[in-house]
């Protein structure tokens, strides 16, 4: 009798795995360029898309003086992307902050809080040796869901 049990359980199963719900294809990578793509090969894009999953790359700048003023300006940045690709600061679920100083740290925080709605993402945040970007005081990724 068990040996009819695994029989029937192996059917089964092999049967399962022939459904279309089962040989469907994973989702394929996308990327989403902020403003026209590149003509050449880019070294990375604004963000990579896979399913609802939307991972932003590393923004900082440098046209403004200030941390504070550099992570409001990178928050807006990053806000733009996720916009684009149908996702918002609210679905962020995940940030990493990098700052060039870690005594800036209050002044990213400043400009930081409220920025996600009233439940912030996960986050870390720390001191790097060097961004980059020459005189860039912060660096900040994340990952949302659209």
């Amino acid at each position: 009798m068990k040996k009819s049990r695994r029989n029937l359980l192996g059917a089964a199963l092999g049967a399962a795995a022939m459904t279309p719900a089962a040989s469907a294809q994973a989702p394929e990578k996308k990327v989403y360029f902020r403003g026209p793509r590149p003509t050449t090969t880019p070294l990375f894009p604004s963000a990579a898309i896979l399913g609802n999953m939307v991972y932003v790359s590393g923004h900082g700048v440098n046209d403004v003086a200030g941390a504070k003023a550099q992570t409001a300006k990178v928050l807006d940045e990053i806000e733009q992307i996720l916009q684009g690709v149908g996702s918002s600061m609210r679905k962020v679920l995940k940030c990493t902050v990098f700052l060039s100083d870690i005594r800036d740290f209050p002044e990213m925080n400043e400009a930081y809080r409220g920025r996600f709605g009233p439940e912030p993402p996960a986050r870390t945040t720390v001191e790097v040796a060097n961004i980059p970007l020459k005189d860039c005081l912060v660096e900040i990724e994340c990952i949302a869901y659209i």
